[in-house]
């Protein structure tokens, strides 16, 4: 896994506080912020998440159901939605990218328990162990 890999698994499984990411996120560049953005709505994918989940990130993080991604990955039709919210204006990134992590940490949460709760060989899920993977930090 790369670097950015390895930070974004460890925020949503809350190795590091959403906090200290966000700082992250706020000190890259533009075209940075738009491919972490585009890296998480991936990782969701892959990781199955759901409309249904939307509920569940947004009380996780702490955004009004109102905020425009909110609003978004609750809508249905989740890739689609993914598509708009990692579009969305500079100044909706913050609050983007605090929903997606949450997001991919609900699915993630989910999916460890249905299939990886006897063991699994993905590396992300041995993140707070290190079992081959060095700990990066946002």
């Amino acid at each position: 896994m790369d670097g950015r890999t390895v930070i974004l698994n460890e925020l949503a499984q809350g190795i590091h506080p959403l906090t200290q990411g966000v700082g992250w996120f706020e000190g890259l560049a533009d075209t940075e912020q738009f491919e972490v953005l585009r890296d998480l709505a991936g990782f969701c994918i892959q990781t199955r998440a759901t409309s249904e989940d939307g509920s569940e990130s947004i009380r996780r993080v702490g955004i009004r159901p109102t905020h425009t991604p909110a609003v978004l990955v609750t809508r249905g039709r989740l890739t689609e939605q993914l598509a708009k919210i990692i579009n969305l204006p500079h100044g909706e990134r913050v609050k983007a990218f605090r929903l997606l992590v949450a997001l991919l940490g609900v699915a993630d949460d989910r999916r460890r328990l249905r299939f990886c709760a006897d063991g699994c060989g993905h590396a992300w899920h041995h993140l707070r162990t290190g079992a081959g993977n060095e700990t990066a930090t946002p």
